[in-house]
């Protein structure tokens, strides 16, 4: 099978396989055109993996362009975000990145040639009152009083308005279409508006903004944009971007394509909300490792391979469906089930001593119990150890298989150990359980045919590493939380537990980015911000099966 045949098909490649065969077009050119005004999240991921994809597949180009025509909310923190986590994502512009304002004096020349033909005037009604005079769903709009001025006062007033002669609100250009259009984006919409601020990119050069859909495809014809893809929020918006470019002089006629959004249970996916996560505290900023961010996905150990197989596994198509998370993490775990080396934490540690064993030893584990190739690591193994609280019982039934009073359990990579008295807090708390160990079971079974079932991980109370564990969970309580009157109100208060553990020595040099399985626990990786090699941090990327499954259906 053919490297076309293999992959993946879906309404959009087959528009291009027919474009490319009927001579339409005979390279792909696609773009990828965020709002430089927050951080991206995992349904930017779907729209990058999609439009470099297809560049990529086609042998064609992407740009990186920015859609910055709103520098109130826009900052130089947010463009620089977003290269990175392009780049991250493994894919790569072609060109020199760009911008939309490197259009303003050509968007400025099309707007005067629409005032020119009489399809554009200066209206100055008030955004209150353009919003009364649009009209409903069920009622047409009413003309501007303005709308009938001269071409000739429309391109004097259109200076004006270039050289801050209005106030904020006090007049704009808008199109002029049908007021009485079934369609309200065609109700004569606003093509530029004065806004008096300082742009990222152009400084202070202009005072006013065009708006987004008389930007963009305007910036696609210039760039030679052949397919340029949108979500279904944007298909009425179409008829906008046919209608600007029939009515300039352009040689380029880009074509608007409309596919799915992705929408992910237990998360939110409007920048509105989530800058209001991040604006009202209710998170650690735009990268805390519960945000559906692609910052916040690295930082909490989801892969670019993860996010990419994620994506390409929902697809492209035109119909609206909720994504459930576990479809997220299934990509994670299998991911690093593959590639993460092994390591022991304990989370919920409680004493052993081993009253027979007086020496300390290293002992030689691999890496991966599938992959010789990844190699081995030195574990220590002293008198005392750690081991989890819930790996203890007093008493227990057979289907039990860790360790129990009077009973025998192997720790992982070392010796059959039994235990035989406990130590008790006033509350009642085991504080230590005293064992001994079997010198002959080291890699072995024992020597007088015993069976020993249970294995438990352990870490070395000695030579072990004090640890915060940060163990995350879904931001949200219900599945859709966007449909929440008051969204914030439905955060999960226990989205985020940090434990005090000890894990190995091994992971003083864990690397930020690279996964890591604690084993019997879960995938977790090294704090890119917040740990240090004094004070280590670890998060919990995703548990090692899907827990939410039994939850749900309880």
């Amino acid at each position: 099978m053919s490297e076309v045949e293999a992959r993946p098909s879906n309404f959009i490649r087959q528009i291009i396989d027919k474009d490319l065969a009927d001579g339409k077009h005979t390279r792909i050119h696609t773009r990828f055109p965020p709002e430089p005004n927050g951080y991206l999240h995992i349904g930017h991921a779907k729209s990058i993996c999609l439009n470099f994809g297809l560049a990529q597949d086609y042998q064609g180009q992407c740009n990186l362009r920015f859609d910055d025509t709103n520098p109130a909310k826009e900052d130089i923190e947010y463009v620089e975000s977003i290269k990175q986590d392009v780049n991250w994502l493994g894919f790569n512009w072609d060109g020199e990145i760009c911008y939309s304002s490197n259009y303003f004096d050509a968007l400025y020349g099309y707007a005067v040639e629409l005032i020119e033909k009489g399809l554009a005037y200066v209206d100055e009604l008030t955004p209150d009152e353009i919003r009364e005079y649009r009209g409903t769903l069920k009622e047409p709009g009413k003309n501007s009083p303005y709308r009938d001025r001269s071409v000739e006062e429309n391109l004097v007033l259109f200076e004006k308005m270039r050289n801050g002669g209005f106030e904020e609100g006090k007049a704009c250009l808008r199109a002029k279409i049908d007021m009485a259009s079934s369609f309200i984006v065609m109700r004569d919409p606003v093509l530029y508006r004065v806004r008096f601020i300082n742009h990222h990119q152009t400084g202070d050069k202009w005072c006013i903004y065009p708006m987004y859909d008389f930007t963009h495809c305007i910036s696609d014809a210039l760039e030679g944009i052949t397919h340029s893809l949108c979500t279904l929020e944007f298909q009425d918006n179409r008829r906008l971007y046919d209608w600007v470019l029939e009515n300039i002089t352009i040689d380029t006629r880009p074509h608007q394509y409309e596919f799915s959004r992705l929408n992910l249970e237990y998360t939110v996916m409007s920048k509105r909300k989530l800058n209001q996560l991040v604006t009202e505290k209710l998170v650690n900023g735009w990268d805390d490792p519960r945000m559906p961010t692609i910052s916040g996905l690295r930082r909490r150990g989801f892969t670019p391979g993860s996010i990419r197989e994620f994506c390409s596994r929902i697809g492209v198509t035109k119909q609206d469906n909720m994504i459930e998370f576990s479809s997220l993490e299934a990509c994670i775990r299998e991911d690093l089930n593959e590639n993460a080396p092994r390591a022991m934490a304990v989370l919920d540690p409680v004493k052993v001593v081993i009253e027979n064993f007086e020496s300390e030893e290293v002992l030689t584990l691999a890496n991966h119990p599938n992959k010789p190739e990844m190699g081995s690591r030195e574990v220590p193994f002293t008198r005392e150890v750690w081991i989890e609280a819930d790996d203890f019982r007093e008493e227990a039934n057979k289907k039990y298989k860790r360790l129990v009073l009077g009973k025998e359990v192997r720790l992982r990579g070392a010796y059959v150990i039994q235990a035989n008295r406990i130590e008790k807090d006033e509350q009642g708390n085991v504080t230590t359980i005293y064992c001994t160990y079997d010198p002959e079971t080291l890699g072995k079974n024992p020597s007088d045919g015993r069976k020993v079932k249970g294995v438990i991980h352990w870490v070395s109370a000695e030579k072990g590493l004090a640890a915060d564990v940060r163990l995350y969970d879904r931001l949200f309580t219900v599945p859709n939380p966007g449909a929440a009157d008051d969204f914030a109100a439905t955060i999960n208060p226990d989205s985020l537990m940090v434990k005090k553990a000890f894990v190995e020595p091994s992971l003083i040099s864990a690397k930020a980015g690279v996964g890591i399985q604690f084993e019997r626990t879960g995938y977790f990786c090294i704090d890119s911000k917040d740990s240090s090699p004094q004070a280590l941090v670890f998060n919990r990327t995703v548990g090692l099966r899907d827990t939410w499954a039994k939850i749900e259906v309880q």
